[in-house]
């Protein structure tokens, strides 16, 4: 059965569409929803998503492929999105995102077999004063600079209970 938006997400885009003169702007919300509706943009959705604002299929990969928020493959549970950028770096960053590889086995772009985490590297999330630190959906996990420190944050991620 081919991809197709559910009938709630069919009226935001309606809603969406209404606020810009033309289609191609409301390119963004429309791919955020399908990320959301579908869990990552495969190719189907891509070409729905282009179908729906009548767009060039070129075009919308473009925007897919500029933007770092949007997810081509399926992700974790947990998005341990780990921050290498100067302030972080310094405070061991590349140690903390080197230790959380290393313990889940699993490189940056990947997902551990069970689903149950993923890793991106990131270039900032903004809490330098804090650094090192990951974020791992709307929880920041600040100055990770022990390794103790690390396994703590690994070990609550894994007792969490299971999403439905």
């Amino acid at each position: 059965m081919p991809l197709a938006f559910s009938a709630q997400a069919i009226q935001e885009i309606a809603r969406v569409r209404s606020r810009y003169p033309e289609s191609q702007a409301a390119c963004l919300p429309v791919l955020h929803l399908a990320q959301h509706e579908f869990g990552h943009l495969s190719d189907e959705a891509l070409k729905l998503v282009a179908a729906t604002l009548e767009l060039p299929e070129s075009h919308v990969f473009g925007v897919v492929t500029f933007y770092t928020m949007f997810r081509r493959e399926p992700q974790g549970e947990n998005v341990l999105r780990i921050c290498t950028n100067v302030s972080c770096m310094l405070s061991g960053g590349y140690r903390v995102l080197d230790q959380v590889c290393d313990q889940l086995g699993i490189r940056p772009g990947q997902t551990t077999v069970d689903g149950k985490f993923s890793i991106v590297e990131e270039e900032c999330l903004a809490a330098c004063a804090d650094a090192p630190m990951v974020l791992c959906g709307k929880r920041y996990f600040l100055r990770l600079s022990s390794s103790e420190a690390v396994d703590q944050m690994l070990s609550e991620l894994r007792a969490q209970p299971e999403r439905e």
